[in-house]
Protein backbone atom coordinates (compact mmCIF):
# COMPACT_ATOMS: atom_id res chain seq x y z
CA UNK A 1 0.00 0.00 0.00
CA UNK A 2 1.60 3.34 -0.89
CA UNK A 3 1.86 5.57 2.31
CA UNK A 4 0.37 8.30 1.22
CA UNK A 5 -3.06 5.93 1.08
CA UNK A 6 -1.77 4.15 4.26
CA UNK A 7 -2.16 7.52 6.19
CA UNK A 8 -5.50 8.87 4.95
CA UNK A 9 -8.12 7.44 7.08
CA UNK A 10 -10.61 5.02 4.71
CA UNK A 11 -13.18 7.13 2.86
CA UNK A 12 -17.32 6.13 3.16
CA UNK A 13 -18.14 5.98 -0.92
CA UNK A 14 -17.40 9.50 -2.58
CA UNK A 15 -17.28 11.45 0.45
CA UNK A 16 -14.42 12.88 2.14
CA UNK A 17 -13.22 12.33 5.77
CA UNK A 18 -12.52 15.17 7.79
CA UNK A 19 -8.98 14.85 7.32
CA UNK A 20 -8.77 14.60 3.49
CA UNK A 21 -10.80 17.93 3.31
CA UNK A 22 -8.09 19.24 5.86
CA UNK A 23 -5.44 18.15 3.67
CA UNK A 24 -7.21 19.68 0.72
CA UNK A 25 -7.81 22.73 2.49
CA UNK A 26 -3.66 22.98 2.81
CA UNK A 27 -2.73 22.09 -0.85
CA UNK A 28 -5.50 24.66 -2.36
CA UNK A 29 -3.90 27.44 0.39
CA UNK A 30 -0.65 26.69 -1.02
CA UNK A 31 -1.64 27.27 -4.63
CA UNK A 32 -3.61 30.13 -3.98
CA UNK A 33 -0.35 31.04 -2.42
CA UNK A 34 1.59 30.93 -5.19
CA UNK A 35 -1.15 32.84 -7.36
CA UNK A 36 -2.07 35.57 -5.07
CA UNK A 37 1.76 36.01 -4.87
CA UNK A 38 2.48 36.44 -8.60
CA UNK A 39 -0.58 38.91 -9.26
CA UNK A 40 0.19 41.20 -6.35
CA UNK A 41 3.77 41.87 -7.46
CA UNK A 42 2.58 42.73 -11.46
CA UNK A 43 0.06 45.11 -9.31
CA UNK A 44 2.82 46.67 -7.08
CA UNK A 45 5.80 46.84 -10.15
CA UNK A 46 5.29 50.52 -10.91
CA UNK A 47 5.67 51.85 -6.76
CA UNK A 48 8.78 49.50 -6.19
CA UNK A 49 10.38 51.33 -9.51
CA UNK A 50 9.28 55.25 -8.03
CA UNK A 51 10.74 54.19 -4.30
CA UNK A 52 13.91 51.84 -5.12
CA UNK A 53 14.68 53.94 -8.47
CA UNK A 54 14.87 51.01 -10.63
CA UNK A 55 16.02 51.26 -14.22
CA UNK A 56 13.65 49.36 -16.80
CA UNK A 57 16.66 46.64 -16.62
CA UNK A 58 16.18 45.88 -13.01
CA UNK A 59 12.64 46.13 -13.11
CA UNK A 60 12.16 43.24 -15.75
CA UNK A 61 14.90 41.55 -13.63
CA UNK A 62 12.64 41.77 -10.87
CA UNK A 63 9.87 39.50 -12.92
CA UNK A 64 12.32 37.61 -14.85
CA UNK A 65 13.98 36.26 -11.85
CA UNK A 66 10.90 34.18 -10.65
CA UNK A 67 9.63 32.46 -13.80
CA UNK A 68 14.00 31.48 -14.26
CA UNK A 69 13.17 29.86 -10.43
CA UNK A 70 10.08 28.26 -11.06
CA UNK A 71 10.43 26.96 -14.87
CA UNK A 72 13.47 26.41 -14.69
CA UNK A 73 13.36 24.37 -11.43
CA UNK A 74 10.15 22.83 -11.75
CA UNK A 75 11.14 19.45 -13.30
CA UNK A 76 13.59 18.81 -10.89
CA UNK A 77 11.27 19.42 -8.27
CA UNK A 78 8.56 16.82 -9.37
CA UNK A 79 11.24 14.32 -9.42
CA UNK A 80 12.25 15.15 -6.24
CA UNK A 81 8.94 14.75 -4.89
CA UNK A 82 9.10 11.16 -5.86
CA UNK A 83 12.19 10.31 -4.56
CA UNK A 84 12.50 11.70 -1.35
CA UNK A 85 8.99 11.87 -0.39
CA UNK A 86 5.86 14.30 -1.07
CA UNK A 87 5.44 15.76 1.90
CA UNK A 88 9.22 16.81 2.63
CA UNK A 89 9.37 18.50 -0.68
CA UNK A 90 5.94 20.47 0.08
CA UNK A 91 6.55 21.71 3.68
CA UNK A 92 10.00 22.15 3.40
CA UNK A 93 10.25 24.48 0.18
CA UNK A 94 7.08 26.29 1.68
CA UNK A 95 9.11 27.07 4.47
CA UNK A 96 11.91 28.56 2.88
CA UNK A 97 9.25 30.33 0.60
CA UNK A 98 8.14 32.18 3.41
CA UNK A 99 11.80 33.49 4.60
CA UNK A 100 13.01 35.05 1.23
CA UNK A 101 9.13 36.18 0.54
CA UNK A 102 9.87 38.83 3.88
CA UNK A 103 13.24 39.33 2.77
CA UNK A 104 11.81 41.13 -0.49
CA UNK A 105 9.67 43.06 1.74
CA UNK A 106 12.56 44.27 3.40
CA UNK A 107 14.77 45.27 0.61
CA UNK A 108 16.90 48.26 -0.29
CA UNK A 109 17.57 47.50 -3.15
CA UNK A 110 17.20 45.79 -6.50
CA UNK A 111 19.09 43.33 -6.59
CA UNK A 112 17.99 42.46 -3.56
CA UNK A 113 14.67 42.13 -4.67
CA UNK A 114 15.68 39.83 -7.52
CA UNK A 115 17.49 37.56 -5.56
CA UNK A 116 14.48 37.00 -3.34
CA UNK A 117 12.13 36.49 -6.18
CA UNK A 118 13.89 34.01 -7.64
CA UNK A 119 14.32 32.20 -4.28
CA UNK A 120 10.99 32.29 -3.95
CA UNK A 121 10.12 30.91 -7.68
CA UNK A 122 12.58 28.08 -7.32
CA UNK A 123 10.50 26.83 -4.25
CA UNK A 124 7.11 27.10 -5.75
CA UNK A 125 8.73 24.93 -8.46
CA UNK A 126 9.42 22.06 -6.12
CA UNK A 127 5.69 23.24 -4.23
CA UNK A 128 3.44 22.91 -6.79
CA UNK A 129 4.17 19.24 -7.93
CA UNK A 130 4.64 18.05 -4.65
CA UNK A 131 1.31 19.25 -3.53
CA UNK A 132 -0.72 17.76 -6.93
CA UNK A 133 0.96 14.79 -6.10
CA UNK A 134 -0.18 14.44 -2.90
CA UNK A 135 -3.93 14.44 -4.62
CA UNK A 136 -3.03 12.48 -7.19
CA UNK A 137 -2.07 9.71 -4.97
CA UNK A 138 -3.13 10.15 -1.85
CA UNK A 139 -7.10 10.56 -2.63
CA UNK A 140 -8.96 7.28 -4.59
CA UNK A 141 -9.40 7.71 -7.70
CA UNK A 142 -13.21 8.09 -9.11
CA UNK A 143 -15.26 10.86 -7.76
CA UNK A 144 -12.82 11.99 -4.81
CA UNK A 145 -9.69 12.53 -6.79
CA UNK A 146 -11.74 14.52 -9.46
CA UNK A 147 -13.34 16.66 -7.13
CA UNK A 148 -10.25 17.15 -5.32
CA UNK A 149 -8.40 18.17 -8.97
CA UNK A 150 -10.87 20.65 -9.66
CA UNK A 151 -10.84 22.38 -6.51
CA UNK A 152 -7.32 22.76 -6.74
CA UNK A 153 -6.60 24.26 -9.93
CA UNK A 154 -9.78 26.04 -9.57
CA UNK A 155 -8.27 27.44 -6.36
CA UNK A 156 -4.91 28.32 -8.40
CA UNK A 157 -6.66 30.73 -10.60
CA UNK A 158 -8.97 32.24 -8.06
CA UNK A 159 -6.06 33.27 -6.12
CA UNK A 160 -4.20 35.39 -9.45
CA UNK A 161 -7.54 36.85 -10.08
CA UNK A 162 -7.74 38.02 -6.26
CA UNK A 163 -4.09 38.84 -6.29
CA UNK A 164 -4.98 41.31 -8.73
CA UNK A 165 -7.35 43.81 -6.22
CA UNK A 166 -5.60 42.72 -3.00
CA UNK A 167 -2.40 43.55 -4.55
CA UNK A 168 -4.08 47.16 -6.24
CA UNK A 169 -5.16 48.08 -2.17
CA UNK A 170 -2.21 46.74 -0.65
CA UNK A 171 0.15 48.59 -3.23
CA UNK A 172 -1.91 51.75 -2.18
CA UNK A 173 -0.45 51.75 1.38
CA UNK A 174 3.00 50.41 0.94
CA UNK A 175 3.72 48.11 -1.39
CA UNK A 176 6.38 46.24 1.02
CA UNK A 177 2.54 44.34 2.31
CA UNK A 178 3.09 42.51 -0.86
CA UNK A 179 5.67 41.03 -0.09
CA UNK A 180 4.65 40.92 3.63
CA UNK A 181 1.13 39.37 3.08
CA UNK A 182 2.67 36.08 1.86
CA UNK A 183 4.38 35.47 4.81
CA UNK A 184 1.40 35.48 6.76
CA UNK A 185 -0.44 33.09 4.55
CA UNK A 186 3.09 31.15 4.26
CA UNK A 187 3.11 30.97 7.78
CA UNK A 188 -0.46 29.77 8.28
CA UNK A 189 -0.37 27.28 5.69
CA UNK A 190 2.74 25.86 7.22
CA UNK A 191 1.26 25.54 10.57
CA UNK A 192 -1.79 23.49 9.36
CA UNK A 193 0.28 21.30 7.09
CA UNK A 194 3.16 19.95 9.32
CA UNK A 195 -0.04 17.92 11.06
CA UNK A 196 -2.04 17.35 8.34
CA UNK A 197 0.23 16.67 4.91
CA UNK A 198 0.53 12.92 5.33
CA UNK A 199 4.64 11.07 6.09
CA UNK A 200 5.83 9.89 3.19
CA UNK A 201 9.32 9.37 4.10
CA UNK A 202 9.68 6.01 2.56
CA UNK A 203 9.79 6.71 -0.89
CA UNK A 204 8.74 4.42 -3.77
CA UNK A 205 12.69 3.62 -4.50
CA UNK A 206 13.49 2.50 -0.75
CA UNK A 207 10.39 0.21 -0.86
CA UNK A 208 11.55 -1.02 -3.89
CA UNK A 209 15.16 -1.61 -2.72
CA UNK A 210 14.03 -3.85 0.55
CA UNK A 211 11.80 -5.72 -1.50
CA UNK A 212 15.15 -6.60 -3.71
CA UNK A 213 16.27 -7.66 -0.62
CA UNK A 214 18.69 -4.98 -0.64
CA UNK A 215 20.39 -3.23 2.86
CA UNK A 216 17.90 -0.56 4.85
CA UNK A 217 20.20 2.17 4.54
CA UNK A 218 19.98 2.11 0.52
CA UNK A 219 18.40 5.41 -0.46
CA UNK A 220 17.29 6.83 -3.73
CA UNK A 221 19.76 8.41 -5.85
CA UNK A 222 19.13 11.08 -8.39
CA UNK A 223 20.55 11.54 -11.94
CA UNK A 224 22.59 14.45 -11.00
CA UNK A 225 24.12 14.57 -14.51
CA UNK A 226 20.43 14.48 -15.93
CA UNK A 227 19.35 17.06 -13.28
CA UNK A 228 22.30 19.89 -13.70
CA UNK A 229 21.76 19.35 -18.10
CA UNK A 230 17.81 19.32 -18.21
CA UNK A 231 17.78 22.28 -15.46
CA UNK A 232 20.17 24.03 -16.93
CA UNK A 233 18.55 23.91 -20.03
CA UNK A 234 15.55 25.11 -19.09
CA UNK A 235 16.66 27.73 -17.42
CA UNK A 236 18.59 29.41 -20.45
CA UNK A 237 15.29 28.63 -22.69
CA UNK A 238 13.12 30.31 -19.99
CA UNK A 239 15.82 32.95 -19.82
CA UNK A 240 15.60 33.34 -23.62
CA UNK A 241 12.06 33.89 -24.42
CA UNK A 242 11.55 36.14 -21.38
CA UNK A 243 14.13 38.41 -22.85
CA UNK A 244 13.54 37.71 -26.58
CA UNK A 245 11.31 41.03 -26.88
CA UNK A 246 14.03 43.62 -25.63
CA UNK A 247 17.59 42.08 -26.01
CA UNK A 248 20.11 41.86 -28.96
CA UNK A 249 19.24 39.46 -31.14
CA UNK A 250 22.76 37.62 -31.08
CA UNK A 251 22.13 37.34 -27.03
CA UNK A 252 18.92 36.12 -27.87
CA UNK A 253 20.68 32.89 -30.46
CA UNK A 254 23.54 32.45 -28.16
CA UNK A 255 21.36 31.33 -25.67
CA UNK A 256 18.76 29.71 -27.35
CA UNK A 257 22.19 27.41 -29.35
CA UNK A 258 23.24 26.75 -25.66
CA UNK A 259 19.87 25.73 -24.48
CA UNK A 260 19.29 22.99 -27.38
CA UNK A 261 22.82 21.69 -27.12
CA UNK A 262 22.34 21.19 -23.11
CA UNK A 263 18.77 19.74 -23.90
CA UNK A 264 20.83 17.27 -26.25
CA UNK A 265 23.25 16.55 -23.70
CA UNK A 266 20.19 15.60 -21.38
CA UNK A 267 18.37 13.04 -23.56
CA UNK A 268 21.78 11.28 -24.46
CA UNK A 269 21.90 11.16 -20.87
CA UNK A 270 18.92 9.84 -20.11
CA UNK A 271 18.94 7.51 -22.44
CA UNK A 272 22.20 5.57 -20.83
CA UNK A 273 21.51 6.04 -16.85
CA UNK A 274 20.16 3.25 -14.78
CA UNK A 275 17.61 5.53 -13.24
CA UNK A 276 16.80 8.50 -15.27
CA UNK A 277 15.24 11.70 -14.09
CA UNK A 278 13.06 11.52 -16.86
CA UNK A 279 12.56 8.29 -18.00
CA UNK A 280 12.13 8.45 -22.16
CA UNK A 281 9.06 5.89 -22.12
CA UNK A 282 6.84 8.48 -20.28
CA UNK A 283 6.38 10.39 -23.02
CA UNK A 284 4.43 7.54 -24.85
CA UNK A 285 1.72 8.64 -22.91
CA UNK A 286 -0.56 10.15 -25.30
CA UNK A 287 -2.93 11.91 -23.19
CA UNK A 288 0.09 13.78 -20.98
CA UNK A 289 1.56 14.68 -24.36
CA UNK A 290 -1.45 15.79 -24.78
CA UNK A 291 -2.62 17.48 -22.02
CA UNK A 292 1.00 19.54 -21.66
CA UNK A 293 0.85 20.67 -25.45
CA UNK A 294 -2.68 22.06 -24.76
CA UNK A 295 -1.48 23.34 -21.51
CA UNK A 296 1.54 25.43 -22.85
CA UNK A 297 -1.02 27.08 -25.63
CA UNK A 298 -3.78 28.11 -23.24
CA UNK A 299 -1.90 29.55 -21.07
CA UNK A 300 0.54 31.17 -23.60
CA UNK A 301 -3.22 32.65 -24.86
CA UNK A 302 -4.32 33.45 -21.20
CA UNK A 303 -1.28 35.40 -20.34
CA UNK A 304 -0.81 37.30 -23.65
CA UNK A 305 -4.28 38.49 -23.05
CA UNK A 306 -4.06 39.77 -19.95
CA UNK A 307 -1.05 41.74 -20.15
CA UNK A 308 -2.47 43.16 -23.61
CA UNK A 309 -5.67 43.86 -21.94
CA UNK A 310 -4.06 45.43 -18.75
CA UNK A 311 -2.05 47.70 -21.33
CA UNK A 312 -5.13 48.78 -23.01
CA UNK A 313 -7.02 49.53 -19.95
CA UNK A 314 -3.77 51.56 -18.03
CA UNK A 315 -1.91 53.29 -21.34
CA UNK A 316 -4.33 54.17 -23.21
CA UNK A 317 -7.88 54.64 -21.08
CA UNK A 318 -5.93 56.09 -18.64
CA UNK A 319 -7.75 53.79 -15.82
CA UNK A 320 -6.31 53.13 -11.98
CA UNK A 321 -4.75 50.11 -10.93
CA UNK A 322 -8.12 49.31 -9.02
CA UNK A 323 -9.65 50.28 -11.59
CA UNK A 324 -8.07 47.73 -14.16
CA UNK A 325 -8.07 44.90 -11.58
CA UNK A 326 -11.36 45.04 -11.01
CA UNK A 327 -12.37 45.21 -14.41
CA UNK A 328 -10.23 41.77 -14.79
CA UNK A 329 -11.60 40.62 -11.52
CA UNK A 330 -14.23 38.55 -13.97
CA UNK A 331 -11.54 36.06 -14.89
CA UNK A 332 -12.13 35.01 -11.40
CA UNK A 333 -15.05 33.02 -12.12
CA UNK A 334 -13.39 29.79 -12.48
CA UNK A 335 -13.07 29.80 -8.36
CA UNK A 336 -16.43 29.74 -8.03
CA UNK A 337 -17.07 27.46 -11.46
CA UNK A 338 -14.23 25.00 -11.01
CA UNK A 339 -15.44 22.87 -7.64
CA UNK A 340 -18.81 23.56 -8.45
CA UNK A 341 -19.87 23.41 -12.14
CA UNK A 342 -16.54 21.16 -13.99
CA UNK A 343 -16.68 18.08 -11.91
CA UNK A 344 -20.58 17.50 -12.87
CA UNK A 345 -20.05 18.41 -16.34
CA UNK A 346 -16.44 16.01 -16.59
CA UNK A 347 -18.80 13.25 -14.73
CA UNK A 348 -21.87 13.80 -18.14
CA UNK A 349 -19.08 13.96 -20.68
CA UNK A 350 -15.83 13.67 -20.10
CA UNK A 351 -12.68 15.56 -19.38
CA UNK A 352 -11.95 15.35 -23.45
CA UNK A 353 -14.63 17.42 -24.04
CA UNK A 354 -14.83 19.87 -21.32
CA UNK A 355 -11.80 20.69 -22.53
CA UNK A 356 -12.74 21.02 -26.23
CA UNK A 357 -15.52 23.42 -25.07
CA UNK A 358 -13.45 25.85 -22.61
CA UNK A 359 -10.61 25.87 -25.94
CA UNK A 360 -13.73 27.20 -28.06
CA UNK A 361 -15.48 29.86 -25.26
CA UNK A 362 -11.45 31.00 -25.18
CA UNK A 363 -11.20 31.43 -28.93
CA UNK A 364 -14.78 33.26 -28.92
CA UNK A 365 -13.54 35.31 -26.03
CA UNK A 366 -10.64 36.56 -27.55
CA UNK A 367 -12.16 37.04 -30.79
CA UNK A 368 -15.08 39.42 -29.26
CA UNK A 369 -12.45 41.44 -27.35
CA UNK A 370 -10.35 42.79 -31.31
CA UNK A 371 -12.64 45.28 -32.00
CA UNK A 372 -10.44 47.41 -29.79
CA UNK A 373 -11.19 51.77 -29.58
CA UNK A 374 -10.87 54.54 -27.45
CA UNK A 375 -14.50 54.76 -26.37
CA UNK A 376 -15.15 51.29 -25.76
CA UNK A 377 -17.70 50.76 -22.92
CA UNK A 378 -16.60 48.17 -20.34
CA UNK A 379 -20.06 46.17 -20.59
CA UNK A 380 -18.93 45.67 -24.11
CA UNK A 381 -15.55 44.03 -23.19
CA UNK A 382 -17.01 42.18 -19.80
CA UNK A 383 -18.15 39.22 -21.90
CA UNK A 384 -14.54 38.24 -22.94
CA UNK A 385 -13.70 38.78 -19.40
CA UNK A 386 -15.95 36.58 -18.12
CA UNK A 387 -16.00 33.62 -21.02
CA UNK A 388 -12.33 33.70 -20.28
CA UNK A 389 -12.77 32.83 -16.70
CA UNK A 390 -15.41 30.45 -17.39
CA UNK A 391 -12.80 28.56 -20.00
CA UNK A 392 -9.94 28.30 -17.58
CA UNK A 393 -12.40 26.62 -14.73
CA UNK A 394 -13.17 24.07 -17.65
CA UNK A 395 -9.79 23.71 -18.96
CA UNK A 396 -6.91 23.65 -16.02
CA UNK A 397 -8.64 20.92 -14.16
CA UNK A 398 -9.28 18.55 -16.45
CA UNK A 399 -5.82 19.18 -18.21
CA UNK A 400 -4.67 17.93 -14.47
CA UNK A 401 -6.55 15.10 -14.64
CA UNK A 402 -5.69 14.43 -17.55
CA UNK A 403 -1.80 15.12 -17.72
CA UNK A 404 -1.48 12.93 -14.50
CA UNK A 405 -4.08 9.49 -15.96
CA UNK A 406 -2.49 6.70 -16.75
CA UNK A 407 0.82 7.81 -14.94
CA UNK A 408 2.29 5.38 -12.52
CA UNK A 409 2.11 6.48 -8.69
CA UNK A 410 5.82 6.34 -8.43
CA UNK A 411 6.15 8.98 -11.47
CA UNK A 412 2.75 11.00 -10.36
CA UNK A 413 5.60 13.91 -9.21
CA UNK A 414 7.50 13.93 -12.87
CA UNK A 415 4.23 14.20 -14.39
CA UNK A 416 3.26 17.45 -12.37
CA UNK A 417 6.07 18.39 -12.93
CA UNK A 418 6.42 18.40 -16.53
CA UNK A 419 2.87 19.62 -16.58
CA UNK A 420 3.52 22.73 -14.92
CA UNK A 421 7.14 23.08 -16.62
CA UNK A 422 4.80 23.36 -19.74
CA UNK A 423 2.30 26.03 -17.98
CA UNK A 424 5.41 27.82 -16.97
CA UNK A 425 6.79 27.83 -20.97
CA UNK A 426 3.50 29.15 -21.95
CA UNK A 427 2.89 31.97 -19.75
CA UNK A 428 6.63 33.29 -21.31
CA UNK A 429 6.14 32.64 -24.82
CA UNK A 430 2.60 34.56 -24.73
CA UNK A 431 3.95 37.18 -22.83
CA UNK A 432 7.25 37.38 -25.21
CA UNK A 433 5.34 36.96 -28.37
CA UNK A 434 2.50 39.59 -27.69
CA UNK A 435 5.26 42.00 -26.40
CA UNK A 436 7.14 41.26 -29.58
CA UNK A 437 4.10 41.65 -31.71
CA UNK A 438 2.81 45.18 -30.50
CA UNK A 439 6.42 46.52 -30.02
CA UNK A 440 6.96 45.92 -33.57
CA UNK A 441 3.67 47.23 -34.91
CA UNK A 442 3.96 50.10 -32.93
CA UNK A 443 7.02 50.84 -34.26
CA UNK A 444 5.87 50.69 -37.46
CA UNK A 445 2.90 52.57 -36.95
CA UNK A 446 2.14 55.43 -38.75
CA UNK A 447 -0.79 56.57 -37.41
CA UNK A 448 0.43 58.77 -34.64
CA UNK A 449 0.35 58.62 -30.95
CA UNK A 450 -2.37 56.55 -29.61
CA UNK A 451 -4.07 55.51 -32.72
CA UNK A 452 -0.46 53.72 -33.64
CA UNK A 453 -0.83 52.09 -30.37
CA UNK A 454 -4.03 50.71 -30.59
CA UNK A 455 -2.94 49.18 -33.61
CA UNK A 456 -0.18 47.65 -31.91
CA UNK A 457 -2.75 46.33 -29.41
CA UNK A 458 -5.05 44.84 -31.62
CA UNK A 459 -2.43 42.79 -33.31
CA UNK A 460 -0.90 41.84 -30.87
CA UNK A 461 -4.44 40.10 -29.44
CA UNK A 462 -3.99 38.06 -32.63
CA UNK A 463 -1.33 36.08 -30.60
CA UNK A 464 -3.65 34.72 -28.18
CA UNK A 465 -6.70 34.32 -30.56
CA UNK A 466 -4.02 31.96 -32.54
CA UNK A 467 -2.21 30.06 -29.68
CA UNK A 468 -6.28 29.47 -28.65
CA UNK A 469 -7.20 28.15 -31.75
CA UNK A 470 -4.25 25.77 -31.96
CA UNK A 471 -4.83 24.66 -28.49
CA UNK A 472 -8.18 23.55 -29.92
CA UNK A 473 -6.41 21.24 -32.82
CA UNK A 474 -3.81 19.84 -30.05
CA UNK A 475 -6.39 19.15 -27.41
CA UNK A 476 -6.52 15.57 -25.48
CA UNK A 477 -9.30 13.05 -27.56
CA UNK A 478 -11.58 10.31 -26.15
CA UNK A 479 -9.90 6.97 -25.52
CA UNK A 480 -11.68 4.54 -27.87
CA UNK A 481 -12.72 1.53 -26.59
CA UNK A 482 -12.62 -1.99 -28.38
CA UNK A 483 -15.21 -3.66 -30.15
CA UNK A 484 -15.49 -7.23 -28.96
CA UNK A 485 -17.05 -9.56 -31.23
CA UNK A 486 -20.33 -10.21 -30.58
CA UNK A 487 -20.55 -13.97 -29.97
CA UNK A 488 -18.29 -13.96 -26.64
CA UNK A 489 -18.54 -15.38 -23.57
CA UNK A 490 -14.95 -13.55 -22.31
CA UNK A 491 -15.92 -11.53 -19.03
CA UNK A 492 -15.35 -7.97 -20.49
CA UNK A 493 -11.67 -6.55 -19.68
CA UNK A 494 -11.45 -4.83 -16.12
CA UNK A 495 -9.94 -1.68 -17.84
CA UNK A 496 -13.26 -1.32 -19.74
CA UNK A 497 -15.26 -1.32 -17.11
CA UNK A 498 -13.43 0.32 -14.13
CA UNK A 499 -13.81 3.85 -13.30
CA UNK A 500 -11.70 5.43 -15.67
CA UNK A 501 -14.08 4.16 -18.46
CA UNK A 502 -16.97 5.24 -16.42
CA UNK A 503 -15.61 8.31 -16.22
CA UNK A 504 -15.03 8.97 -19.60
CA UNK A 505 -11.61 10.54 -19.09
CA UNK A 506 -9.80 11.95 -22.45
CA UNK A 507 -6.76 10.37 -23.75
Amino acid sequence: MDPITATLPPEDGDRMSGRSRGVLLVLCGAIFLEGIDVAMLNVALPSIRAELGLSTGELQWVMSAYVLGYGGFMLLGGRAADLFGRRRMFLLPLAVFLVFSGLGGLAGDGWTLVLARFVTGTCAAFLMPAGLSVITTGFPAGRQRTTALLVYSGTGGGGFSVGLVVGGLLTAADWRWVFFAPVVLAALILAAGLPLIPRTEETHGAQKMRTAGTTAAARPRLDLPGAVTVTAAILLFVLTVERAGHAPPVQTLATLAASLVLLLAFVLIERRSPAPLVRPGIFRTRSLVRANLTGLLFTAGFFGFQFIAVLYLRELRGWSTLQTSFAMLAMGADVVLAPLLTPRLVRRFGTARVILGGLLLAVVAYAAFLPLGMDRAYAAMFPSVLLIGVAFALVHGPLTMTATDGVAEREQGLAAGLLYTSLQFGAALGLSAATAVATAVAGAATAPGDGGLLTAYRTALLVPLLAAVLAVLLSPRERRRRRRPLRTLTPPKPALCGPAARDGRGE
